[in-house]
């Protein structure tokens, strides 16, 4: 028996599984400060949503620095946890505060982990829209509207196979027909 081989094993395994653990930490953390990004954006503290951003995109270069060097820990579920939320958090960001959508390659990611996030920011852009009319601040909820609009018109050039995209995508269509309506009742309100 080759004592030497096992060792060399246990010590793979066990490199592997510290990484592991970390990932998963710093998944928590890219998940957290995601969620306070977006949480600031919506509330309209822009002087928090900056400094989140910013952090935000430091932590993220961590995370997937990290997922780079174990290949098996960047196609995870961990990492694409985390890069949903980092891509989600970061447009809605930009979309709101800078009016322009990132590249994936300006996040620095995957197309795939991109559309993922993008399928999720849907729901947030509808939520800002709807809290906007409610604050009878129409022309923020109606150029969201258009946003959404936008995005979900880019999206529906893909060919989505089954699977994590095509039930984010088709969850896309109730936000598109929720802001639609949202659209006629201010039209036929005159607030358009």
């Amino acid at each position: 028996m080759n004592s030497e081989d096992f060792r060399r094993i246990r010590e793979q395994l066990e490199s592997y599984d510290l990484k592991r653990e970390e990932l998963i930490s710093k998944s928590r953390d890219l998940i957290r400060l995601s969620k306070k990004l977006i949480y600031s954006v919506h509330r309209n503290d822009l002087k928090e949503a900056s400094m989140s951003f910013s952090e935000l995109r430091k932590q993220f270069e961590q995370f997937n620095s990290l997922a780079k060097r174990e290949p098996e820990l960047f196609y995870s579920g961990i990492f694409k946890s985390g890069v949903q939320e980092y891509v989600e958090a970061a447009c809605f960001y930009s979309l709101i505060v800078e009016e322009k959508l990132p590249t994936h390659e300006e996040l620095g990611v995957k197309g795939e982990h991109y559309l993922l996030g993008v399928c999720d920011l849907v729901g947030e852009l509808s939520r800002k829209a709807i809290n906007a009319a409610a604050k009878s601040d129409y022309k923020t909820a109606l150029k969201i509207k258009d946003i959404v609009s936008d995005i979900y018109d880019e999206l529906m050039q893909f060919d989505f196979p089954n699977g994590e995209l095509r039930n984010k995508f088709d969850g896309i269509k109730y936000e598109v027909k929720r802001l639609e309506e949202m659209g006629l009742q201010l039209s036929l309100k005159g607030k358009n």
